[in-house]
């Protein structure tokens, strides 16, 4: 049997921070998808899992263990969040219009 390299779909990734990438927060190894946007798509916006994965190339493991770190860890998302408004609120009172804007700076 041949072996034959896995795409991002098919293996399970691990949730990692760093704080040169996305502000720090937690968020799909080797992907610039955060912990709390998964968390917004399927609790907030109502997507499955799988449609979650499917449309960003993930696991559906993948989508179930950042739900998982989510909902484990509530006290580090809680201040995930705090300092996201944080961002929007400084950006927003230099003009900015979204935090993509920053990316200018």
């Amino acid at each position: 049997m041949a072996a034959y390299p896995l795409t991002m779909a098919q293996r399970t990734a691990h949730v990692v921070s760093d704080d040169a990438v996305m502000g720090g927060e937690p968020r799909i190894e080797g992907r610039r998808i955060t912990v709390r946007q998964v968390a917004e798509w399927v609790e907030e916006a109502g997507l499955s899992a799988k449609t979650v994965a499917d449309r960003y190339d993930l696991d559906v493991a993948d989508v179930y263990h950042a739900l998982a770190y989510y909902h484990e860890r509530p006290s580090e998302m809680a201040a995930v969040e705090r300092r996201r408004a944080d961002q929007i609120r400084d950006a927003r009172d230099r003009g900015m219009r979204s935090l993509a804007d920053l990316d200018g700076e």
